[in-house]
């Protein structure tokens, strides 16, 4: 073989071996693109870090919510605003965007209010001053709040869609078994000051809590004798539960009360047993307690089973409130609660953490 078809045959394997590569280099391409479609397109169900929250992304789950909640009749035309309780944050995450895919013709738009920290108090306040259309609520309506809607020509309905705990946390480092119902409505009225008091080390006490006027829940409601009475001096006001959580986490003797989807699963701090009596006190949290090393792995997950039997002693009412003026505001706030009522909105409310009450 002469030196011309050697040469000849060094250049064609040259180019065939740059084909090969070319080629490979196709079908890797191609596979590559083809698994990030998968990815993206392939439906599949998120767990939060929390596990008794569970946020559904499957297209089949959504098509079976939308298809169920397409039974009701009677949905309003139009944009309505609507806001309230901070612990139906999880709700509206799961629930809204599947009533607005059932139902595009119900537009849903959460407002916060301009001069006080959002929550239920807030909310049912925004309701009466006509800035929403219906509210949600973690607890019942004042006696106060119904004056004034008759007195403004219209009435209030509190329609129950699920139950909720509420869960006290102190500082992580506080070593105290738990409280009584009592106890806590003492620390709260400036009778009881120190956590030696209670059982615990020789630290003062200090409250945190929402202004009563925005709070989201009533830790006196249950007590009718105590129904009206004022925190004490003592007590912190804080802006949010999200506020609270950073001040307790660096003052040892810090308390707060909030939802207990809340605030169970932060690891910042530690939630408390409560009880009726000193000897039976319950957790909000399902046993085994996540200890503070695993925290950022796994969450606490709510205690579910002794709030829906009644077992744990602070719960509270989510409520849809609705302006009965026989006007879109009552169409909007009875159409939202029937959607919520149904079989998949009380499924939907409890992945979200809570109870519901079908």
């Amino acid at each position: 073989m002469n030196h011309t078809n050697q040469k000849k045959l060094v250049i064609n394997g040259e180019i065939a071996l740059l084909l090969k590569g070319l080629i490979i280099g196709k079908v890797l391409t191609l596979l590559v693109i083809g698994g990030l479609f998968w990815w993206l397109l392939r439906p599949r169900i998120w767990v939060s870090s929390n596990p008794s929250s569970l946020a559904i992304q499957s297209s089949n789950t959504a098509s079976m919510t939308m298809f169920a909640f397409q039974t009701i009749a009677d949905i309003p035309v139009g944009s309505f605003k609507y806001g309230g309780s901070t612990a139906w944050a999880h709700i509206r995450q799961l629930v809204d965007s599947q009533i607005q895919n059932a139902h595009p013709q119900l537009q849903l738009r959460y407002v916060e209010p301009t001069n006080s920290s959002p929550g239920s108090g807030s909310g049912i306040r925004m309701l009466l001053d006509g800035q929403l259309d219906f509210a949600q609520s973690s607890r019942p309506l004042t006696t106060e709040e119904s004056t004034i809607a008759k007195q403004r020509g219209f009435t209030l309905e509190q329609r129950q869609v699920g139950i909720d705990g509420i869960a006290v946390v102190v500082n992580s480092s506080l070593n105290v078994a738990g409280l009584t119902i009592d106890q806590l409505q003492q620390i709260y009225l400036g009778q009881i000051t120190n956590w030696k008091q209670v059982g615990g080390p020789d630290l003062p006490i200090t409250p945190f809590a929402q202004r009563p006027e925005d709070a989201d829940t009533m830790i006196f409601s249950s007590n009718k004798d105590l129904k009206n009475q004022a925190f004490s001096s003592q007590v912190q006001y804080v802006y949010s539960t999200t506020q609270a959580l950073r001040q307790i986490s660096k003052t040892p003797g810090g308390l707060y009360y909030a939802s207990a989807r809340t605030v169970v699963p932060q690891c910042s701090v530690k939630p408390l047993a409560l009880g009726h009596t000193p000897n039976q006190l319950i957790p909000p949290y399902r046993e085994p307690k996540v200890q503070p090393q695993e925290c950022l792995h796994k969450r606490n997950q709510i205690n579910t089973e002794a709030i829906k039997d009644g077992s744990y002693p602070l719960t509270t009412k989510l409520f849809v409130i609705i302006k009965h003026n026989n006007a879109r505001e009552q169409q909007a706030g009875e159409a939202y609660a029937r959607l919520l009522l149904t079989d998949e909105g009380q499924k939907a409310i409890e992945y979200a953490g809570f109870i519901g009450v079908r």
